[in-house]
């Protein structure tokens, strides 16, 4: 149980911290000033959560493991985060409509967190809900009104829709580790579904469950564009060892 929830813990730390940096490319490039900060202020979001899981992973790994250790010096086999997240940002359409599926999905894993029997687990669980929550709205704003919108926003929307589609069933294919956190991941599906097609239906998008599923990440098999992303975060920490500011 203790190795089980150490990769859990990893496992969010990862996924939220890389979904963090892919948010941050935005910074000084969105659509209007006012997306720019909201994005940026859920990567910073995104980025205190993955620093409270990796200061809790650490904990419990011992060995003088640090969340910084953890964050910058493990190589890509070493990472536990999902696939979706380390796909390149794209467009617009792209970023919201991952923003939303993540955000949802985290959500409803929170809300079960929240009782968990470890109460440090618990009390992150806790404090990223109300953040998280924020980040389904503002994401799921922006997929209806992309959706809903004018016939390219559509376009797309239901592209990016496409594109994602076969990573999106990672979130539900579960580990080991995971399996023993006892944990309903069925309920959490059955949510997060509710919760996409009633989005997708204001949204007028079209939204099916594919059979396959792109898998891995949680394990440590990642995408070739997960070295680029470690390249860009451990540059400092590498290039200069123990640096502080």
């Amino acid at each position: 149980m203790q190795a089980a929830k150490e990769n859990f813990l990893l496992y969010l730390a990862d996924s939220t911290h890389i979904l963090s940096h892919r948010n941050s490319e935005w910074c000084g490039h969105a659509p209007i000033l006012e997306q720019d900060i909201a994005l940026t202020n859920i990567a910073l979001d995104l980025l205190g959560q993955s620093r409270n899981f990796y200061q809790y992973a650490a904990e419990l790994i011992g060995n003088n493991a640090t969340e910084d250790s953890l964050a910058y010096l493990r190589i890509e086999s070493e990472y536990k985060n999902l696939l979706l997240v380390e796909l390149p940002k794209e467009d617009w359409a792209h970023t919201v409509l991952r923003q939303f599926y993540f955000s949802v999905f985290l959500f409803y894993l929170y809300q079960q967190l929240q009782q968990n029997k470890d109460v440090q687990i618990a009390a992150i669980a806790t404090k990223a809900i109300k953040e998280v929550a924020y980040h389904v709205r503002w994401s799921g704003e922006w997929v209806i009104r992309l959706g809903d919108g004018t016939e390219e926003s559509n376009q797309r929307m239901q592209y990016a829709v496409e594109a994602y589609k076969n990573f999106t069933g990672e979130f539900f294919v579960l580990t080991n580790y995971e399996k023993q956190m006892q944990i309903d991941f069925e309920l959490i599906q059955q949510q997060w579904n509710d919760k996409v097609a009633a989005v997708f239906n204001d949204a007028t998008l079209s939204f099916t469950n594919s059979n396959f599923h792109q898998v891995g990440g949680k394990e440590g098999r990642h995408t070739e564009y997960l070295g680029y992303i470690l390249t860009d975060m451990q540059y400092l920490q590498r290039t200069y060892p123990n640096a502080t500011w």
